[in-house]
C-alpha cells in the first residue's frame, strides 16, 4: 500500500512540475487582475499585487499614444520602440500579451535581441523591412524581406532583428505572449554590461585584439 501511495505522488509532483514547466505567464483564474503599480509593494513572481475589483475603471485597460511617431534620432541606430507592457497598461496582469509600436528612420535598425520571456508577431503597417532570427545550435539563420500588411513571427528566447531596407520611414506592430517579455540587446548586454565583462573573456570569444574589446566597450 505504501508503494502504491508513494508511486501516486511521485506522479502528481512530475504532472506538476510538468505543468509549471510549460508555464510562461500565469493563467488567470478570474476576468481580470489590474496590476498595482506600486514601487513601495511587493510584487508577486510572475505577477502583480491585484487592484481592488470594486476600484477598477475603464482607465485601467486603455492606453493612448501608439499614433505618435517615434523618435528615431534619439540613437544611433536610428529606431525607436514604445513597448505597452503591464508596467504601462496595469490591465495587462495575468493575461500573458503586450503590445509595441517600433519606427525605423530610412535604413534604421532594431538590433539583434532576444525577449526571454515572449514570441513576438510582426506585422509592417508602412515601409520595407528585413528581418531575421537565429535557431539555438547549430545556429541557422531564417530571414525574409516584408513588405506593407505583412506578418512574421520570432520564436521565444531566439536572437532577430528588423533592419529598414527602405528610403523612406517604415512602422510596424508587435504583439508579444508576455505581459512582460523583458529584451536582451545582443551588443549592449556584451559590451556595456555593468561591470564590463573581463576583457581576455570578450577577446577570446570573439578572437579580437584587446584594443577592438575596449573600443566597442566605450561605444556603450
Amino acid at each position: 500500500m505504501k508503494k502504491v501511495v508513494s508511486y501516486l505522488v511521485t506522479v502528481a509532483l512530475l504532472a506538476l512540475a510538468s505543468s509549471l514547466a510549460s508555464a510562461y505567464d500565469p493563467s488567470p483564474l478570474q476576468d481580470f487582475c489590474v496590476a498595482i503599480n506600486n514601487t513601495n509593494s511587493a510584487v508577486f513572481v510572475n505577477g502583480k499585487f491585484c487592484k481592488d475589483p470594486t476600484l477598477v475603471t475603464a482607465n485601467d485597460f486603455f492606453f493612448s499614444g501608439l499614433n505618435i511617431p517615434g523618435n528615431t534620432a534619439a540613437n544611433k541606430v536610428g529606431s525607436s520602440v514604445n513597448l505597452v507592457n503591464v508596467d504601462k497598461l496595469p490591465g495587462l496582469n495575468t493575461l500573458g500579451i503586450s503590445l509595441a509600436r517600433l519606427d525605423f528612420a530610412p535604413y534604421g535598425l532594431n538590433p539583434p535581441h532576444t525577449h526571454p520571456r515572449g514570441t513576438e508577431l510582426l506585422v509592417v503597417i508602412e515601409g520595407t523591412l528585413l528581418v531575421g532570427f537565429v535557431t539555438s545550435n547549430p545556429n541557422k539563420l531564417f530571414t525574409k524581406v516584408l513588405n506593407k500588411g505583412d506578418v512574421f513571427v520570432f520564436p521565444i528566447g531566439l536572437i532577430h532583428f528588423q533592419f529598414n531596407v527602405g528610403k523612406a520611414n517604415a512602422v510596424a506592430f508587435a504583439g508579444l505572449s508576455s505581459q512582460n517579455p523583458g529584451l536582451i540587446t545582443i551588443a549592449n548586454a556584451v559590451f556595456g554590461s555593468n561591470p564590463p565583462i573581463n576583457l581576455d573573456v570578450l577577446a577570446k570569444a570573439f578572437q579580437l585584439d584587446k584594443n577592438v574589446v575596449e573600443y566597442l566597450q566605450k561605444q556603450f
